[in-house]
């Protein structure tokens, strides 16, 4: 079993004088929406070694041990000349800390922003560092004049790609991973990440798509032969497909009708998950995300945003009980600028008290404004079911937003073509899956046999379904086939709250895939997701079926019929 496998440490020449080191987690490495499908990761640190060395994105603290005995096995750390940093996490500080002391020669490189987290997390305002500003270039020999490209974002306001014109090599941070562990180190047979690359960059990157966009034209004119990702698999085999990939997503979201301003700061990155997750959330639905660090943000950004913004999501930890000036900037600015029938909401993170998440809720509802979803209070690190709650806060949001455009629209009787498509009926079912202490349900008529050997069916899940998180390749679920009668069914057609129990006094047991069965149901069938396709405002997922029972012999399966096939 994969999540029994130790954490370890791979390594590979990848091209004249480089080298990969892999730090591989076989499972899920934190609790953050990115990591969701629990497919683990790896950390990925690469190694030049010309005329002088430099390694590249060294791993955080859980590998700092493996990673720095597998490094040791190769080179002698005393003659490591730089450090590059694509960006500065606190969870590094271990690992680069130790490299210190083992080899206090060592140079950083990173960019300006970087310059000052580094000096923090290491709690040294003495250490050697070159900042890359993107017009400076490092030399290591042996034609590896290193070139760096600030790509910065709201989450990594101090990212920085290097680019090796020896090896044609991009080291692309954040950019083109996958959370996905495996001892595939390029990804030859690339259309199998596909699904991977997309969960990535819409957990990552589609909050800030603008400032992807910004990278992606820095990073045009350049002859790339490969991406050195910070995650996952080497993208080479791919890599036009890819790039051409993140071109057309980020254009989706930047050229979407309906934009939340996503304005939060984070002390300890708490803050920042929750915002990751209620992005994650309103993206899925539909609508737009503009995420703004307002840490690192010009005030006049910040007014821009929130004036073309149908609606605004505001995030702060406490400090010292109170919200980080930053905030309280970010705040008055909203307060001056938002009208108040724009749709607000409020989530933020704290160690013992919550004081700036009160003072930020009151100030809003003193204004006057609407609130999308219930104000989220997190105290400490959030866990799965926090998460969950946020993205299914931030698809409310969304919804309500998209909800009240329809209605200045008047309402269409539907086309020939709708009443026709409308006659096509399916069964009423209620899928349910669990994944560690998250679970969810839904009710689905689109539900479909599709093979005989092996037996299986799809599904169509609508992307801003909370459902829809749980149906990925390799996830399981149950499918519960209703009776007619509506018992059951009137269950799953409730409105719940992000976080609700959708279970809540059903008779239920648990199926041997953790799913869930309702025992009043007509029949249940256990299956696994073995692939799925993008349809439109839906995803088609395929599904094997792994057992079944029929529980009620004499019952009559429910069916569904649509209005708009416009039934007299």
């Amino acid at each position: 079993m994969l999540e029994n496998k130790p954490r370890d440490v791979q390594i590979l020449p990848i091209g004249t004088n480089t080298t990969i080191v892999r730090s591989r987690s076989w499972t899920r490495l934190r609790f953050e929406i990115e990591y969701a499908l629990a497919k683990g990761t790896t950390a990925n640190s690469y190694l030049i070694q010309a005329d002088k060395t430099a390694i590249i994105d060294p791993p955080g603290e859980t590998f700092t041990e493996i990673y720095l005995a597998a490094l040791q096995q190769r080179l002698d750390l005393q003659q490591l000349d730089y450090i590059i940093l694509g960006h500065v996490n606190p969870n590094r500080a271990a690992t680069l800390k130790t490299l210190l002391e083992i080899a206090p020669q060592i140079t950083f490189v990173c960019s300006n922003p970087g310059a000052m987290n580094l000096r923090t997390a290491l709690e040294n305002p003495d250490i050697a560092i070159l900042v890359m500003r993107g017009e400076e270039t490092l030399d290591l020999g042996q034609g590896h004049h290193l070139q760096f490209i600030p790509t910065p974002n709201p989450r990594y306001a101090d990212q920085l790609c290097t680019y090796d014109p020896q090896t044609e090599i991009l080291f692309s941070d954040k950019l083109f991973g996958a959370h996905i562990c495996g001892d595939q180190v390029f990804d030859e047979g690339w259309e199998v990440f596909n699904e991977d690359r997309r969960y990535y960059f819409d957990c990552l990157m589609a909050p800030h798509a603008r400032q992807v966009e910004t990278a992606l034209e820095k990073l045009a004119d350049l002859p790339v032969r490969m991406y050195a990702t910070g995650h996952g698999p080497i993208v080479r085999y791919g890599l036009i497909d890819l790039t051409k990939a993140y071109r057309e997503w980020s254009q989706q979201q930047t050229t979407a009708d309906t934009t939340v301003a996503l304005i939060y700061a984070s002390a300890y990155g708490n803050t920042a998950t929750l915002a990751q997750a209620i992005a994650r959330g309103i993206t899925k639905a539909g609508v737009s995300v503009e995420s703004i660090n307002c840490e690192f943000t010009d005030p006049e950004e910040i007014r821009a945003a929130v004036e073309k913004s149908a609606g605004f999501v505001i995030g702060s930890p406490t400090l010292g009980g109170h919200a980080p000036t930053p905030v309280q900037t970010a705040l008055g600015i909203v307060l001056s600028t938002a009208t108040n029938n724009k749709l607000a909401g409020v989530f933020g993170s704290f160690g013992w008290s919550g004081e700036a998440v009160d003072l930020i809720e009151g100030k809003l509802k003193d204004a006057g404004y609407r609130f999308g979803f219930d104000t989220i209070r997190v105290k400490f690190k959030p866990n799965d079911v926090t998460l969950q709650t946020c993205e299914e806060a931030g698809t409310d949001f969304a919804q309500a937003l998209k909800k009240a455009k329809k209605k200045v629209v008047a309402k269409q009787p539907a086309t020939t073509v709708e009443q026709a498509v409308g006659r096509i009926i399916g069964s009423l079912c209620v899928v349910t899956a669990t994944q560690g202490d998250v679970k969810s349900g839904m009710l689905a008529s689109w539900v479909t046999q599709a093979s005989f050997n092996p037996p299986g069916l799809t599904i169509a899940v609508a992307k801003d379904r909370a459902m829809e998180s749980l149906s990925h390749t390799g996830n399981q679920f149950v499918v519960n086939i209703l009776a007619e009668g509506k018992e059951l069914r009137k269950q799953f057609m409730k409105t719940f709250t992000p976080g609700q129990d959708r279970f809540a006094g059903l008779a239920m047991e648990e199926a041997s895939n953790g799913g869930i069965i309702l025992t009043d149901a007509l029949a249940y069938l256990e299956c696994s997701v073995q692939s799925r396709m993008e349809a439109g405002d839906h995803w088609l997922v395929y599904a094997t079926v792994d057992s079944g029972k029929v529980l009620n012999q004499d019952g009559v399966t429910a069916v569904h019929h649509r209005k708009s096939a416009n039934y007299y």
